[in-house]
């Protein structure tokens, strides 16, 4: 199984997003968009993982106490070297709390966590190829104004499935856990 732990975004914010991504596909670059569905905030990717680990991580992901999370989507932006066009999230002290919590569960399961600093985001659109910079660059020039997400608050956090795909991955979420304990 290939899994990653994520919080899934408000109704209202998939909207702007949604709006978004419909005016800037008008551009008509090669980009692969990826689709509503899909949109999350990682809070650990975990890749592939065994069934005896992911019997490990369940119970340790339902051990975490935390607050409902207060989150908030900022801006744009992209990661060039990977290729990414992305919607930024801004990190609240109760998200980063829930990404410390999250990844020391799974650290007791044998998970090993990124060795790069946590930097939540929607991941909007891919661009691949030697070109991908200028596209992304160009792509993110068309982004006239200042974007404004309506902020939420997170109730849960997830444990997806990815099933990767040529049209892109599908998520299929395999376990809920509660916010606002602890």
């Amino acid at each position: 199984m290939r899994l990653f732990i994520g919080i899934p975004l408000a109704d209202e914010v998939v909207s702007v997003l949604e709006h978004l991504s419909h005016r800037l596909r008008a551009t008509g670059e090669d980009l692969r968009w990826s689709s509503p569905d899909t949109w999350h905030i990682t809070l650990q990717f975990l890749g592939e993982t065994s069934l005896e680990k992911y019997g490990c991580l369940v119970p340790r992901l339902g051990e975490i106490r935390s607050p409902r999370v207060p989150v908030w989507l900022s801006g744009t932006g992209t990661f060039e070297r990977a290729g990414v066009f992305f919607a930024g999230v801004n990190v609240s002290s109760e998200l980063r709390q829930l990404e410390k919590q999250v990844v020391a569960g799974t650290a007791k399961c044998g998970v090993v966590a990124e060795d790069r600093p946590y930097h939540p985001h929607v991941t909007l659109a891919r661009a691949k190829g030697h070109d991908r910079m200028r596209i992304l660059r160009a792509l993110q020039s068309r982004v006239q104004a200042k974007v404004e997400f309506p902020p939420f608050t997170a109730t849960e956090f997830l444990l997806y499935e990815a099933f990767p795909g040529p049209g892109g991955s599908r998520y299929e979420v395999r376990e809920r856990f509660p916010l606002g304990h602890g």
